[in-house]
C-alpha cells in the first residue's frame, strides 16, 4: 500500500465567511492577462530557448494580444539580460505593451535588474520573496517579522531606484508560496509592502498571489483570494493578480474561481507549459470565456498557427486532446455524435444562424482557424451513417437518401476496420464511387428507347445482357420511364425486387452540370440494395442507378 499517512494538510484556509464567489455563476469580463511564457515557460524547458527564438516568441505574444509580458529574470543569467537589452535597444516593444521583469527581494539582484531596464518605456518590476510556513521553517530559518522585513526592504529599494531613474515603473509584489502561507500573515506582508508604495489611481500596484504549488482544492484558493481582496489596503488602487500552477491539475479552476473571488489579473502561459505540471493555461481560460459569450481580449483566430509556432519555439508538443487547440478536440468518431453534429449544423444553417448550439461542439471550430471537414467529422470503424453522409454532402455535394447513408456508413466502417485506419474524405468518396456509382456488372444496359402510350404510360425497350449471356432486347411498360425499364429487366432476367426509393438532385459543385440519381430496391428477404448514377442526362443517371442497385443485390 502507498504510505498516504505521511501526508498532512499543507495549506491554511481563509477565515470563515469569504464565500461570496460561490454565488456567482459566470465571469463577466476578461481579466488583465500577463504572459509568463518567456520566464516560467522557458525555465521549464529541457533546452531553454535561445535569444533569437525568444524574440520570435515575444513577437507572437504581442500578435496574440498580450499587453503585459514577463520577459524574464535579467539578473539570473546573461542570456536573460541580453534578451531584455535587445528588446529595448532594437525598439521591439510596442508602445501599448508593458514588459515585466522578475527579481528576488535581494539588493544586488534588484540593482542588476534596474541596469537591464535602462531606457525601457513601460515596465513592471516584479519583486518576490517566499512567505510560506515550510520555507520560513526549513529554507530561511527566519521568523515572520524577519521574512516581512525582506519584503519591505525590497519594496523600498524598488521605489528608491525608480525615483532615481526618473521613471514611473509599476511595481508588483508576490508572497511566493502564498498557498502554503497563513492568509492573515500573507495579508500582513502585502499590506506592509503597499504602505511603502502607496499606490495611486494613475500608478496602481500589483499584488500577485501565486499558487506556487497547488496544495488545496480550488474553492479553498478562491476563499483565500476573496479574503485578501476584501482586506488589502489601498484596494481601489491595487490590481489583484493570480499566478496558478497546476500540481493538482486544477490550475484553470483555481484561476476561474479566483477571478470570481475578486482577482483582476491572471499570469499564465500558452498551453500551460511551466514548472512541474505547468502553469495555468491561458488559451483554455480565454477560450472558456469566449464560449460563454465574453470577449477574451486575446486573438486566437488562427490556433493552428499558434500551435505550430509554439511547438517550433519550445520543442514541446501540443497534446492532441488539449482543450480548444489539440488536433483531436473537435473530432467526432462516434456514430451517434457525428449524427447529432451533422443535424446541429443543418439546424443552425437553416433555423438559427446567429447562435451556436451544435451538440458536442462547445464552439464553432472555424472561429479559431479549424474546419469541419478535416477536424470535426472523422471516420473510422466506430463511425456511423451521419458522419459519412455529412462528409459526402459537405465535400462532394452528395445528399444520400437516409437508408442509403446507412448502407454507405456500414461500407465505410467495414473498410476502416479492415484497413485499421481512419478514412480521409477522398477515400470515402472513392469507396462510394466504387460500391454505389455506375456499377456495370453483371447486368449491363447498352441502350434504352421509350415510347409514349395512352393514359401517360411509357413503354421501354432495353438492350441489355446479364453476365456472360447474350445481348437481348427486353420490352415492358410502366407508370414512368424508370418503372418501365425496371419492369423490362425483371421480366427478361427473372429479377425479384421492388423499386422502393428514387431521389435525384443536381451536383452544384460539378463543373459539367451533371445530376445524380439514387435508387433503392427491396429484395424478397426485405433487405435493400442501393445504386447511384451520375450523368448530364437525369434519365440516363436514373437508369445507371437502377442497374447499380440490381448489381448490388
Amino acid at each position: 500500500m502507498m504510505n498516504f499517512k505521511k501526508y498532512m494538510r499543507q495549506y491554511y484556509p481563509a477565515p470563515k465567511g469569504y464565500t461570496e464567489w460561490a454565488q456567482k455563476d459566470h465571469i463577466e469580463k476578461a481579466p488583465v492577462w500577463c504572459s509568463v511564457d518567456l520566464r516560467d515557460g522557458n525555465q521549464a524547458l529541457v533546452i531553454p530557448m535561445d535569444l533569437d527564438t525568444k524574440i520570435e516568441f515575444f513577437k507572437m505574444l504581442c500578435e496574440v494580444g498580450f499587453k503585459e509580458i514577463e520577459v524574464g529574470f535579467p539578473a539570473a543569467s546573461e542570456t536573460e539580460y541580453v534578451f531584455l537589452r535587445r528588446l529595448i535597444e532594437e525598439n521591439l516593444i510596442p508602445d501599448d505593451v508593458t514588459v515585466q521583469v522578475l527579481t528576488q527581494a535581494r539588493e544586488h539582484i534588484i540593482r542588476k535588474t534596474f541596469e537591464a531596464l535602462e531606457g525601457c518605456k513601460n515596465a513592471i518590476v516584479h519583486v518576490y520573496n517566499s512567505t510560506s510556513f515550510a520555507q520560513r521553517q526549513q529554507v530561511f530559518q527566519k521568523d515572520k517579522e524577519e521574512i516581512k522585513q525582506i519584503a519591505v526592504e525590497g519594496a523600498k529599494l524598488l521605489q528608491k531606484l525608480t525615483d532615481e531613474a526618473g521613471q514611473k515603473y509599476r511595481f508588483e509584489y508576490s508572497p511566493e508560496s502564498f498557498t502554503g502561507t497563513e492568509p492573515e500573515y500573507a495579508l500582513e506582508v502585502c499590506n506592509a509592502v503597499l504602505d511603502v508604495w502607496k499606490p495611486t489611481a494613475d500608478r496602481k500596484a500589483i499584488i500577485n498571489l501565486p499558487s506556487t504549488v497547488e496544495l488545496s482544492m480550488p474553492h479553498v484558493y478562491a476563499s483565500q483570494i476573496e479574503y485578501m481582496s476584501k482586506n488589502l489596503k489601498y484596494r481601489e488602487n491595487v490590481v489583484l493578480s493570480l499566478h496558478p500552477h497546476n500540481d493538482r491539475g486544477c490550475g484553470v479552476s483555481d484561476a476561474e474561481l479566483g477571478v470570481l473571488a475578486g482577482a483582476d489579473r491572471v499570469e499564465g502561459t500558452l498551453f500551460g507549459n511551466g514548472e512541474r505540471t505547468g502553469n495555468v493555461d491561458v488559451i483554455t481560460l480565454g477560450m472558456n470565456l469566449y464560449m460563454q459569450g465574453v470577449d477574451p481580449e486575446l486573438n486566437f483566430n488562427d490556433m493552428p498557427d499558434i500551435c505550430s509556432k509554439y511547438e517550433s519555439y519550445t520543442g514541446m508538443d501540443v497534446n492532441p486532446r488539449s482543450p480548444y487547440c489539440g488536433a483531436l478536440v473537435f473530432a467526432a468518431f462516434s456514430g451517434s455524435h457525428q449524427d447529432a453534429i451533422a443535424k446541429g449544423m443543418r439546424w443552425i444553417e437553416t433555423k438559427d444562424p446567429d447562435h451556436w448550439t451544435v451538440p458536442y461542439l462547445p464552439i464553432d471550430p472555424t472561429d479559431i482557424g479549424r474546419n469541419y471537414d478535416a477536424d470535426v467529422i472523422r471516420i473510422n470503424s466506430q463511425s456511423g451513417k451521419g458522419g459519412v453522409g455529412y462528409i459526402l454532402e459537405a465535400n462532394y455535394d452528395l445528399m444520400l437518401p437516409k437508408k442509403m447513408r446507412e448502407a454507405m456508413g456500414y461500407a465505410a466502417k467495414d473498410l476502416s476496420d479492415h484497413l485499421h485506419k481512419e478514412l480521409k474524405p477522398d477515400e470515402i468518396f472513392s469507396l462510394f464511387k466504387q460500391k454505389f456509382e455506375n456499377v456495370k456488372e453483371p447486368l449491363t444496359v447498352n441502350g434504352v428507347h421509350f415510347r409514349q402510350l395512352e393514359e401517360g404510360r411509357i413503354e421501354a425497350t432495353v438492350h441489355a445482357k446479364y453476365g456472360d449471356g447474350d445481348w437481348i432486347d427486353c420490352v415492358a411498360e410502366g407508370n414512368g420511364r424508370l418503372d418501365s425499364v425496371s419492369n423490362a429487366l425483371k421480366s427478361a432476367f427473372d429479377f425479384e425486387y421492388e423499386l422502393d426509393t428514387y431521389q435525384e438532385h443536381a451536383l452544384a459543385k460539378s463543373s459539367s452540370s451533371k445530376a445524380i440519381a439514387y435508387v433503392g430496391i427491396t429484395k424478397p428477404d426485405g433487405s435493400s440494395a442501393w445504386g447511384a448514377g451520375v450523368d448530364a442526362d437525369i434519365i440516363r443517371a436514373s437508369i445507371d442507378a437502377l442497374v447499380t442497385s440490381i448489381n448490388n443485390r
